[in-house]
């Protein structure tokens, strides 16, 4: 029996953390044939979905396929995308979540040898509001993690 990947069970529980925390969960999304999204949002074969239990419809997450119903420009679409296309997970207002490696057609990661996942703030996929944070006080940017001035702009850790 082949083994089931840990990616389907770290987007429902970064999906549930979400929305515990009043946060609103997006999912960035790789688009190919398999991929059923309204095609008109599609940028660079990509796209950024608001998965939250406002902006769906009978979501379903399940281990191959996240499968809902959504509203785009007002008109009720069917979305099914296939869980090994799920780029990144991560709540729109801060930014924090899961980036995951970039599965080729047959399944298999072709940016990480190890198939890692990697935590990220503010995946790159993530809109312009997220992407960067910026310090409310007159003394510049806030330390990073690592002290460094790094702008407040996100960082990757590698999780293994």
């Amino acid at each position: 029996m082949q083994e089931i990947s840990t990616k389907p069970y770290l987007l429902r529980a970064l999906y549930e953390w979400c929305t515990d925390n009043g946060y609103t969960p997006h999912i960035a999304v790789r688009v190919d044939n398999q991929t059923r999204v309204p095609r008109q949002f599609v940028r660079d074969n990509e796209i950024v979905l608001n998965i939250s239990f406002e902006a769906t419809s009978q979501l379903q997450m399940g281990n191959e396929w996240i499968e809902f119903h959504a509203r785009f420009s007002g008109k009720s679409h069917k979305i099914e995308v296939p869980v090994a296309n799920v780029l990144a997970i991560y709540a729109r207002e801060n930014g924090q979540g899961m980036a995951f490696p970039v599965e080729s057609a047959g399944g298999e990661a072709t940016d990480s040898e190890d198939n890692e996942a990697v935590i990220e703030e503010a995946p790159e996929a993530a809109p312009a509001a997220a992407a960067e944070k910026v310090s409310e006080t007159d003394e510049g940017p806030a330390p990073d993690d690592d002290g460094s001035k790094g702008g407040g702009r996100g960082h990757l850790k590698v999780v293994k």
